[in-house]
């Protein structure tokens, strides 16, 4: 890796400690000896162990339970359903006030999606609690189901989640959250070139070495410590206290080391369960996700579309772009309101363009609940946004490197949700990566900087 020092000379420090210089992990030579504790290294005597009964239907009513073979199984200890948990439907993001509260910790009444959780078995043995879990008897009635956004948002399209009353997230913006800048249609209208095109990604799992689990242990006084791979910790903490009804004082949470993560562990859903299952039999309770349960339960990336619609100049200039976005919840909330709302702001890229429109949908589908992977809200938007850069340039005939340049925002150009550009970097960064490329771009491009236009 080599610094250049000369870009920004005049406001770089040169005299730090840390930022700048080359530091080991201190967690690593944990990792290549063998020595890191994971929570599932963590056995205590007289451990349950929980499995999970799961829905088979991707949208159904519950007509009835019937746990009475589960509970007579050998090694059962516990049986848990709706009614054992203190405070059943929630929401993640309540704590920053994202709601309405639109998820329940066993289903009651209905499920939403496939493998949805209905029943909690506790048992001696991992064994006995999958073979009691297959003797719990459900009574669905098969609901119809709707997988596809657009088709969600049509008038007349199945109900998703009743705690919302619509398939998609309410905004305080409406039905989607909004951003105007300028006037678009009057962009268009002086365009010498419009180009419109749709892009679309599939849920993508993260496949962590490490499956989503935990392990509690009863401490005494109703005092309980979970030791988890959550990603979270006080969301973990802070919405476990509200589902269990108990202050967090009561709850010790023993976290930090994470066996692959990318943002897939960060919903709040084993440790509630897992510590009610602990406090109702006064035993260390594990729950661990088994690895097809890890690929079809636990929180892809988003299913996303976005629909770009640009009107270009022939020096160059973008002068509108209009983005339709559609952000595929699943069943319930969890973070993806607030990634559809991250891709809200981040929709226009890294481009100072004067007329900008966008809308962005957090749309609810009878599929497995997504969340947060890795920036999500905008990855696959700046996919979309990057092939359309392309895309453009190859309409008006111009290197698409030079084309960035022209558009690119430069410090105290005002972003389209505004708020000015302050250290961009975007000019200096495009520089280098030409040199680095060895993809030639006039000299005129070479001389610019993100200080100023005119430079």
């Amino acid at each position: 890796m080599e610094l250049r020092k000369n870009y920004f000379a005049d406001v770089r420090k040169d005299d730090l400690h840390e930022i700048g210089q080359p530091r080991p992990r201190s967690d690593s030579p944990g990792h290549v000896t063998g020595k890191t504790a994971y929570f599932a290294d963590r056995n205590f005597p007289g451990m349950l162990h929980l499995k999970m009964v799961r829905s088979p239907h991707h949208h159904a009513r519950i007509r009835s339970i019937d746990t009475s073979e589960a509970e007579k199984h050998p090694g059962v200890v516990k049986v848990l359903t709706a009614k054992d948990v203190p405070h059943n439907v929630y929401t993640i993001l309540i704590l920053i006030q994202i709601g309405p509260e639109d998820e329940t910790v066993l289903a009651d009444g209905k499920v939403r999606w496939k493998g949805e959780a209905v029943v909690a078995v506790l048992a001696e043995t991992e064994r006995a609690a999958q073979e009691a879990a297959a003797k719990v008897k459900v009574d669905y009635e098969v609901l119809p189901a709707v997988f596809d956004m657009e088709e969600a948002l049509k008038p007349g399209a199945p109900i998703v989640n009743e705690y919302h009353g619509q398939n998609y997230y309410l905004y305080d913006s409406g039905e989607c959250r909004k951003v105007r800048f300028g006037d678009v249609e009057a962009g268009f209208a002086g365009a010498d070139h419009i180009l419109e095109q749709s892009y679309q990604s599939s849920p993508i799992e993260h496949a962590p070495t490490e499956t989503t689990g935990c392990v509690v242990a009863p401490e005494g006084n109703d005092r309980f410590t979970c030791y988890t791979n959550t990603q979270a910790m006080f969301f973990t903490l802070d919405n476990t206290s509200i589902i269990l009804q108990m202050p967090g004082s009561k709850l010790h949470f023993v976290g930090g080391t994470v066996g692959g993560g990318f943002g897939g562990k960060v919903d709040v859903i084993v440790e509630p369960i897992a510590i009610l299952g602990a406090k109702l039999t006064g035993r260390p309770v594990c729950f661990i996700y088994s690895r097809e349960e890890e690929m079809q339960i636990s929180s892809p990336r988003a299913a996303e579309k976005v629909v770009i619609k640009d009107g270009v100049m022939e020096d160059g200039r973008i002068v509108a772009r209009k983005v339709t976005g559609y952000t595929d919840a699943g069943a319930y909330s969890r973070h993806s309101p607030y990634g559809a709302q991250k891709g809200a702001g981040h929709y226009p890229g890294p481009y100072t363009i004067p007329n900008v429109w966008i809308d962005t949908y957090c749309v609810y589908t009878n599929r497995t609940p997504s969340s947060a992977m890795r920036g999500f809200g905008v990855t696959i938007g700046d996919f979309a946004l990057e092939v359309q850069m392309d895309k453009l340039a190859r309409l008006i005939g111009m290197d698409p490197l030079e084309f960035r340049f022209i558009n690119a925002y430069r410090d105290g150009d005002m972003k389209a949700h505004r708020q000015p550009t302050e250290g961009a970097a975007l000019i200096e960064c495009m520089q280098e990566a030409s040199r680095a490329a060895n993809w030639p771009v006039a000299e005129k491009y070479m001389a610019m900087s993100s200080y100023a236009k005119g430079a």
